[in-house]
């Protein structure tokens, strides 16, 4: 089981995550513009998961119904050197909170999905 970066990260990108991942299988990619895992790198640790600001990375097993498509957009495929990322960044322009992302959850989907189980938050 890997852990999954959910639509929570979209056009936020948060790197807080990163900077305890023993394996550096954190990627970013542009469309959507994000940061993903490489689920073949993953060690399954949970290092990352309280660390992430909007509670956007979830064990697989944990995926909200709603963001399964995740799991597949989490594409090794997408991974490579040149986009890996090892160190934390600032967010993009405009990042949400996570009271903020849970209102546009809340607005999509009718209610707020449930945060990982194992967020520090």
């Amino acid at each position: 089981m890997a852990y999954v970066v959910t639509d929570r990260c979209v056009g936020n990108r948060y790197t807080d995550c990163v900077a305890d991942c023993p394996v550096d299988c954190f990627y970013e990619i542009q469309d959507p513009h994000m940061l993903i895992i490489n689920p073949d790198e993953c060690i399954d640790c949970d290092a990352c998961v309280p660390l992430c600001p909007v509670n956007a990375i979830y064990p697989e097993s944990e995926v909200p119904d709603e963001y399964q498509e995740w799991t597949e957009k989490n594409d090794p495929t997408l991974c490579s050197d040149a986009n890996r990322i090892t160190e934390t960044v600032g967010s993009l322009e405009g990042a949400l909170t996570l009271e903020e992302v849970k209102t546009k959850e809340e607005e999509k989907h009718g209610f707020i999905l449930p945060d990982p189980s194992s967020a520090a938050h």
